[in-house]
């Protein structure tokens, strides 16, 4: 088999920040990368899970709402993965760095968070998203829609 694009990516030498994974057609992928890959540290599944419930809801409600296909956490638990139709880097660095501030400082119940609503709703730590969250604020501040990119 082909080897895929994401394995393609030298994760020794990646770093926290928000990258352009991929292009296909008019669907950008988008890596938000909280935690640097294989240097511990990583993120707890029940973190992940409550980032995933916030981060997903508040982008589908977002101005940009429309534009939102997906939100979903990477199987490494170093990362998410946001992928878009019809925004700029610009808008798609803006609407992370508008749900990082949002992840924050949610407070209330978990949105999803329910038998009903979610497979393994009572996987979940909003204490510890929060502090992810706000880790993750300086590294998004920081960057800008030209620095999106995997270093080669």
């Amino acid at each position: 088999m082909e080897r895929i694009a994401s394995f393609c990516v030298d994760h020794t030498r990646l770093d926290r920040g928000m990258y352009l994974s991929r292009q296909d057609g008019d669907v950008l992928t988008w890596d938000i990368r909280l935690k640097r890959p294989n240097q511990g540290g990583y993120l707890s599944t029940a973190a992940a899970h409550t980032l995933e419930h916030l981060f997903a809801t508040y982008a589908r409600n977002s101005v940009y709402k429309e534009a939102v296909i997906y939100v979903g956490p990477m199987g490494c638990r170093t990362g998410f993965y946001l992928l878009t139709r019809g925004l700029t880097a610009a808008q798609a660095l803006q609407l992370t760095r508008d749900a990082f501030l949002f992840m924050s400082q949610y407070e209330g119940a978990v949105p999803g968070a329910s038998a009903v609503e979610c497979g393994n709703y009572q996987d979940m730590d909003l204490p510890a998203a929060r502090q992810e969250a706000a880790a993750m604020l300086p590294v998004l501040e920081e960057l800008t829609a030209d620095r999106m990119h995997y270093e080669a």
